[in-house]
């Protein structure tokens, strides 16, 4: 089945099996930030941005995606390296495995949330999780970004 969609921009035409998930279909694009993480859309590490809102791209079928806007890290460079600024800041980079679908779901929630709490920060990035850390320097870092802490 051939779909098409917006990737980061440019009008894209891609065949693909029916049951054949968006991450693959991205990595196959040349998208090397959406990441296997799980595999169950549970991690939080495929996240991609679809229409503006966080999808897990590992449990998404690529056909749903047809006639979408999909925005992976490899679409939002300036945003994502000012944020990874605040993330270093605050000794919160880590391994990096995880980051691309961290960030984007940052962002998203940047675009959504005015001025959230602590509470509001951890409810939007449920499911995102990180092996290395403890989350601290990551929420530290995150609170400065979304501008509710100085």
């Amino acid at each position: 089945m051939k779909i098409q969609f917006t990737l980061n921009g440019r009008e894209v035409s891609i065949d693909c099996d029916a049951g054949t998930y968006l991450t693959d279909v991205l990595r196959l694009a040349g998208c090397p930030s959406v990441r296997r993480g799980c595999d169950t859309g549970s991690c939080g590490t495929c996240t991609v941005l679809l229409d503006g809102k966080p999808v897990l791209s590992c449990a998404m079928l690529a056909a749903k995606a047809d006639g979408h806007h999909i925005t992976t890290a490899e679409g939002l460079q300036p945003e994502l390296s000012e944020l990874a600024d605040f993330l270093t800041a605050e000794g919160a980079e880590q391994c990096g495995y995880c980051s691309p679908g961290l960030a984007l779901t940052i962002l998203a929630m940047k675009k959504e949330l005015q001025s959230p709490d602590e509470q509001a920060i951890k409810h939007y990035l449920t499911g995102n999780l990180c092996r290395c850390s403890g989350y601290v320097g990551q929420l530290r870092a995150i609170k400065k970004y979304m501008g509710v802490i100085g």
